[in-house]
C-alpha cells in the first residue's frame, strides 16, 4: 500500500468515527439527532464518498502501474518476430488515429485495410485494442469486474443453458431398486445477442501527435469512460430489448419478482430487518462471492442503522483492495442503482454477480471525423461496440424492495 493510499484510508476511517459519534451522542441522551447534527452527519458522509472515489482511483493507478511493469518485462523477453502481424496492425491503427492515414503509401495499409472500409472512414479495430478497452471499462464500472465475461466473434449470439426446475429428491430404496423416474427436472435456454451502442469523443490533434502516450491509449481512456456509463446503466436497469437485461429489471428471463424481498422494510426506508431478510433469502452457497449493490443515497441511510447488539451495519474499508461492507459482505455503490424511496420500488440488490453474464463482440468499429471539429483543432472519433448482458440464475440474487 502506498503512503498516499494509507493516508486516505486512515482519513476516511476518522470521518466515519465522527459520523458514528454524532449518532451515538444522540442515542446516549435518548433523543433524535438535531437538524444540525443530521446536516453535519450528511456532510461527513459526502466527504467519505469523495475519499472513497479517490481511494478507488489510487488503487486503479497502482494496479495499472503493476500491469505496465509486468507487460514491459514480458515484452523485453519475448521473441520480436512472434507477434509481428498483430504489431503491424496496431501500428497501422495508431497511424490512422493520429493522422487518418488510409492511403497505399503508408507501410501498414495492407494489414490494416483487409476486410474493412477505411476509405469511408470506418475501421474494424484490432482485437488487441478491444481487449484493452474492455479491461479499461472493467476498471470504470463494478458489474464488469464481478460478472462472467465471454467474448464472442462478430455479433453472434451466445446460448445460455439454464436449469428451470430441479429434479425431485432421491428416493430411499433397496440394493436392487433405483427409485422412481424423475419428471420434474427441466432445462431451458436463454440467448445473449450483442447489441450495438455508440459514443462520440473529441481529442486534440496536438495531443494525438505530441503526447508521449500512444494514440490508442488516449482514445481508449476516453472511450472507456463513455462506454462504461452506457454499459453500467444497461447492466443495472436495461430492459432487455435491444440492450442488456438489468439486475433491477424484473423478468422471467433474468431475476423474477419472486426474488424481491420487502419484508421488514417500511414504505419509505430500508431497515436492519429488511437487509437481514434479503441476505437470508439467498442460499448460503452463494454467499462466498455475494455483494451488495446500492445507490449512495441508500448507503447514507444504511450508515445510520445498527444491529441488535448496537453495532453499525456499515463498515468502511481500512485495507487496500477491500470495499466497504454491510452484514459481512462487500458493498458496491453505483450512481445508476435505483434511489427513489417509495412503496414497492427497488433500493438495493444482494447476490453473486458471477451469475450475471456479459457477451462481448470483438468487431468494434470506429469512425474518424476529420472536418467536423477542424475549427478547434480537434478530431472526433465515434466508437461502435456490441455487448449484451443478463442475469442467468435468478436464485443467486435478492432485490431489496420497500414495503
Amino acid at each position: 500500500m502506498t503512503h498516499r493510499l494509507k493516508e486516505l484510508r486512515e482519513g476516511r476511517a476518522r470521518i466515519a468515527a465522527e459520523m458514528r459519534a454524532i449518532l451515538d451522542g444522540a442515542e446516549a441522551e435518548k433523543r433524535a439527532p438535531t437538524p444540525e447534527e443530521i446536516q453535519k452527519h450528511e456532510a461527513l458522509f459526502d466527504k467519505t464518498e469523495e475519499m472513497r472515489k479517490l481511494i478507488g482511483m489510487e488503487e486503479r493507478q497502482i494496479e495499472l502501474d503493476r500491469e505496465s511493469a509486468v507487460k514491459s518485462d514480458a515484452e523485453q523477453r519475448k521473441d520480436p518476430a512472434a507477434d509481428k502481424p498483430a504489431e503491424l496492425r496496431m501500428q497501422g491503427f495508431r497511424s490512422w488515429l493520429k493522422g487518418g492515414n488510409t492511403g497505399e503509401g503508408f507501410p501498414e495499409f495492407r494489414a490494416l485495410s483487409v476486410g474493412t472500409d477505411v476509405e469511408g472512414g470506418f475501421l474494424v479495430t484490432p482485437e488487441q485494442f478491444v481487449a484493452q478497452l474492455i479491461q479499461a471499462v472493467d476498471n470504470q464500472v463494478f458489474i464488469r469486474r464481478r460478472a462472467t465475461k465471454i467474448p464472442v466473434p462478430s455479433a453472434q449470439s451466445l446460448g445460455v443453458p439454464t436449469l428451470d426446475a430441479d429434479p425431485a429428491d432421491a428416493d430411499w430404496t433397496t440394493e436392487l431398486q433405483t427409485g422412481s423416474e424423475d419428471s420434474t427436472m427441466a432445462f431451458g435456454k436463454r440467448v445473449l445477442t450483442p447489441h450495438a451502442f455508440a459514443k462520440r469523443i473529441k481529442v486534440s490533434n496536438d495531443l494525438l501527435r505530441k503526447s508521449l502516450l500512444p494514440a490508442e491509449s488516449i482514445v481508449m481512456q476516453r472511450l472507456a469512460y463513455k462506454f462504461g456509463i452506457t454499459e453500467e446503466k444497461g447492466f443495472m436497469t436495461g430492459s432487455g430489448s435491444a440492450q442488456p437485461l438489468g439486475v433491477f429489471t424484473a423478468s422471467a428471463d433474468g431475476i423474477a419478482t419472486s426474488r424481491d424481498v420487502s419484508t421488514g422494510n417500511s414504505t419509505s426506508a430500508i431497515t436492519f430487518d429488511g437487509l437481514i431478510n434479503a441476505k437470508y433469502s439467498v442460499k448460503a452457497q452463494y454467499w462466498a462471492r455475494a455483494n451488495w449493490t446500492f445507490h449512495r443515497d441508500t448507503v447514507k441511510m444504511i450508515t445510520k442503522l445498527k444491529d441488535g447488539d448496537g453495532q453499525y451495519l456499515w463498515r468502511p474499508s481500512v485495507r487496500e483492495g477491500e470495499p466497504d461492507t454491510v452484514l459481512g459482505h462487500p458493498m458496491d455503490i453505483s450512481e445508476y442503482a435505483p434511489n427513489t424511496f417509495t412503496t414497492g420500488l427497488y433500493v438495493g440488490l444482494f447476490g453473486d454477480m458471477s451469475f450475471y453474464w456479459i457477451a462481448d463482440a470483438m468487431n468494434m468499429q470506429m469512425q474518424r471525423l476529420n472536418e467536423l471539429y477542424a475549427e478547434t483543432n480537434q478530431v472526433g472519433f465515434i466508437g461502435r461496440q456490441e455487448v449484451d448482458g443478463m442475469p442467468v440464475l435468478g436464485e443467486a440474487f435478492a432485490r431489496v424492495t420497500l414495503a
